[in-house]
């Protein structure tokens, strides 16, 4: 998901190839009269971007939408208006976004309006939610939908059988209406050539993401690292643009490590790095600004998260691969973050933790967001008695504006990097 619409004051080489892609995808889906190309909705973790190409469709993904509604500060009405409607308040903010954008003319970032979807492609990887919110466009546009089962992983593992289970489904459910619904038929060399571009994307972002061991971080995983995961976790992988971005990216990274510069903030590049963390759960989009600003204004350099895996977990060593085409696209639905049980979670964040030389855990708990929330008291005190290290617990929202108190956010941090002090000074006692 992309926070590419926000601007910048800096303007490196990558953030204006990657505004320029969604730009150019948004223009594309509000053109589609004119052009006869047909539309997809879907979800961001385990999407199936390189099979939508294989038809020439478009990618529509409703979270995006409602990401770029909370950082443009419009997500708010929207929200009221899905409540007036008769969601709770306990709804995940997400959906209510995108239906009350709906009710305001379904405009898209660039003032036009977006197009019904002529197809709905429901991957359910660990969000229940995903399909009562397709439950609920269904009932809107009245458009085919299809269903794409992903087993959880609720013993911690990919069996066979949960596999060959997704690729059945594809093959005999999913490709099927795809050819249906677009006129195209099926190209399984196509779809090879797609996941080849796919698996080098992923070589550099994983090069990316881990050049946060370095000391200092020349990246912020976490509020910079939405920026790098945007086309990779969306309508983009599979392309050249994001072979492109990733190479881009890399360059610029690997000189920002020889000249020991810390992460760039949206104002300027961040001085001294005092605290390395650690971040569970989604950021706030609605004020992403001013919270990452409580963070680098501390000196807090978030070295690793766990929402920029929400769309793959390319970091532990999945590819796309072009050899196995449809079981390759199986393994990534079974193997999202969401998809993980919570000893999976909890093993990676002591992973990171460690890999990283993290000072602390740090839990953003999202308001609406049961797939992130559930458990995460759970997680944190686990971690702590595993790691030794301190950790903390806020809460926001997604895209509610009336769940982030700055003033509260500020306390909390401010108390939690004071436990983290306290801690390296008993540290540095007992070494003495």
């Amino acid at each position: 998901m992309s926070a590419a619409t926000s601007p910048e004051v800096i303007k490196e080489p990558s953030m204006v190839k990657q505004k320029e892609m969604i730009a150019g995808n948004y223009d594309r889906l509000t053109s589609t009269k004119e052009s006869g190309e047909k539309v997809v909705s879907t979800f961001v973790p385990g999407n199936l971007n390189e099979l939508i190409m294989c038809f020439d469709m478009v990618n529509n993904l409703p979270e995006t939408n409602a990401i770029q509604n909370g950082m443009r500060k419009v997500s708010g009405g929207m929200i009221m208006d899905a409540e007036k409607a008769g969601h709770s308040e306990d709804v995940c903010t997400y959906v209510k976004a995108d239906i009350g954008m709906m009710g305001r003319g379904n405009i898209a970032p660039n003032g036009k309006p977006m197009p019904a979807p002529d197809m709905l492609l429901l991957s359910y990887t660990g969000c229940f939610t995903f399909m009562k919110w397709f439950e609920l466009l269904r009932h809107e546009y009245k458009c085919p939908t299809v269903m794409l089962q992903i087993p959880y992983q609720g013993d911690g593992k990919i069996t066979k059988n949960m596999r060959d289970f997704v690729v059945k489904q594809l093959k005999e459910e999913v490709i099927p209406m795809f050819e249906k619904v677009s006129g195209v038929k099926f190209d399984i060399d196509r779809l090879r050539e797609y996941l080849k571009n796919s698996a080098k994307a992923e070589d550099n972002l994983v090069w990316v993401l881990e050049s946060a061991k370095n000391r200092p971080s020349p990246i912020d995983a976490y509020f910079g690292g939405v920026y790098y995961i945007g086309p990779m976790f969306t309508a983009f992988r599979g392309t050249a643009d994001a072979v492109e971005y990733y190479d881009l990216v890399r360059k610029e990274i690997e000189q920002r490590i020889r000249e020991g510069k810390g992460p760039i903030t949206p104002e300027g590049d961040m001085k001294e790095e005092k605290y390395r963390l650690v971040v569970e759960g989604p950021p706030n989009w609605t004020s992403f600004r001013e919270f990452w600003k409580l963070f680098y204004d501390e000196g807090a350099v978030v070295v690793a998260s766990s929402y920029t895996k929400v769309g793959g977990l390319y970091d532990q060593g999945f590819r796309h691969d072009p050899n196995d085409p449809l079981g390759t696209l199986a393994d990534y639905c079974l193997g999202c973050y969401t998809n993980n049980n919570l000893p999976q979670r909890v093993e990676l964040l002591e992973k990171y933790m460690n890999d990283y030389q993290a000072d602390g855990l740090l839990i953003n708990s999202i308001k609406s967001c049961n797939s992130f929330s559930a458990g995460q008291l759970l997680m944190m005190r686990e971690i702590e008695k595993r790691t030794g290290k301190p950790a903390a617990f806020i809460e926001t929202d997604l895209v509610d504006p009336r769940y982030f108190s700055h003033a509260n956010v500020k306390n909390r941090l401010e108390s939690y990097f004071q436990m983290v002090d306290q801690k390296r000074s008993g540290a540095s006692l007992a070494a003495a």
